[in-house]
């Protein structure tokens, strides 16, 4: 039984899923670290990723938003002009799913020394109270 099956969950059935789609295939690399910016601003919270990507160019990567899933995809081309005596660093392909809150937003991508560090906001939300109205039918 599913933990988001309760009648008090409803609409949760699309976290369920990409719940379901972060777990598969999570090898762990590329490492990453997820880091909470500190600082004066009256911009809400700040969030950092950065995942180490030693090797790939920014040709190499592709970030995007899908459906409030941040995905980050490396793909490093074989160089076939290239004759190894010995090759201990293999062109390796990844892709990492991050699940995003509600609210949140990616704002920059930034690679440098081999790290690419990707900045998430979620500005201050104002509480909205709303009554419903209620139609009466005889």
């Amino acid at each position: 039984m599913s933990p988001f099956s309760s009648p008090l969950l409803v609409g949760f059935d699309m976290l369920e899923e990409s719940l379901r789609r972060l777990s598969r295939g999570s090898d762990g690399y590329p490492p990453y670290n997820i880091e909470r910016l500190r600082g004066a601003t009256t911009d809400g919270e700040r969030l950092r990723i950065t995942l180490a990507v030693a090797g790939f160019s920014e040709t190499d990567l592709d970030i995007l938003t899908e459906e409030r899933h941040l995905i980050i995809r490396g793909r490093q081309s074989e160089r076939p002009e290239t004759d190894y005596l010995y090759r201990g660093i293999a062109a390796r392909q990844f892709q990492r799913v991050f699940l995003l809150a509600d609210g949140l937003e990616v704002k920059a991508a930034h690679l440098r020394n081999g790290l690419l560090s990707i900045d998430l906001a979620r500005p201050e939300q104002i509480a909205i109270v709303q009554k419903i109205n209620i139609s009466v039918a005889d």
